[in-house]
């Protein structure tokens, strides 16, 4: 497995100030980070709480392609934080929108993983566009950001990705979190669970597994779990154990658009379906 120290410094880019909010007719708005453009609706408009995943990229008027299968991520979020990725590295910064810009805070720091082939690259792209004071336009759940030659249209979350159910889905393992070291592994793609009712079904990646399941609001209790009787060498053994001492007892749990977060006080897991 490899480690990813959560708050590594891969990017140190210092935002300016921030300015004072203001509402319609330039009067102080009661939200002193997320004033922004006015919408059709006449109302002020605030990104605070919501996370939009983009559906286009221009540079200079010309499409500009990512990297396959990745989107540029912007959440805002309700403690006045911008969590943004590009596909693969994670960076946050404290953010004021006020007057159409997005300006960082302060630092923006990043997680360090090593960005596989073509998406090298694609996080200081990102980088250097947020640390741009990009302006901003919301109109309805379309968020169009531009700085110098490059836009970025994107589409609430809720909207572009809706969540899937937790029941009937089939999770995939893709993380496990212990304290502040997030792990990804060889062999994660072949652990998965389903939840059906009461009943829990999956692999370790080595067994087979089933049992029962319990479910309170955002929590799931599982029973003991049978599982098949094969050996399990190595990494395969270690993701097994892993796995199931996570799932144990009551656990906490999260969809966030496609990712099943399994929290409790020794860690977690985050599963993601297809």
């Amino acid at each position: 497995m490899i480690a990813l120290a959560g708050a590594g410094l891969l990017l140190t880019l210092t935002a300016c100030g921030t300015e004072p909010a203001t509402g319609p007719g330039g009067q102080p708005s009661d939200l002193p980070t997320t004033a922004g453009q006015t919408g059709q609706s006449g109302k002020t408009a605030s990104l605070v709480g919501n996370t939009y995943l983009s559906t286009a990229v221009t540079e200079n008027g010309k499409p500009r392609p990512l990297a396959p299968r990745t989107r540029v991520r912007l959440q805002f979020t309700e403690d006045g934080r911008l969590i943004a990725d590009a596909g693969c590295n994670s960076m946050q910064s404290k953010v004021s929108t006020t007057d159409g810009r997005i300006t960082l805070e302060g630092e923006l720091s990043s997680t360090a993983m090593g960005c596989p082939g073509p998406q090298q690259g694609q996080d200081s792209w990102l980088g250097n566009i947020l640390s741009a004071k990009p302006t901003w336009k919301l109109d309805g759940s379309t968020l169009v950001i531009t700085a110098g030659s490059t836009t970025i249209s994107l589409a609430d979350r809720k909207i572009a990705e809706p969540a899937p159910a937790l029941d009937g889905t089939r999770w995939t393992l893709s993380t496990v979190v212990t304290g502040e070291t997030a792990s990804h592994g060889a062999g994660f793609d072949k652990v998965w669970l389903t939840v059906n009712g009461e009943r829990v079904t999956g692999s370790t990646g080595c067994n087979s597994f089933q049992g029962t399941v319990a479910r309170g609001t955002g929590t799931l209790t599982f029973g003991d779990l049978a599982t098949t009787r094969r050996a399990c060498p190595g990494d395969a053994g270690k993701t097994e154990s892993t796995l199931l001492n996570s799932l144990k007892g009551q656990v906490s749990y999260k969809i966030d658009s496609k990712t099943l977060q399994l929290r409790s006080a020794n860690g977690g897991l985050d599963l993601t379906a297809p």
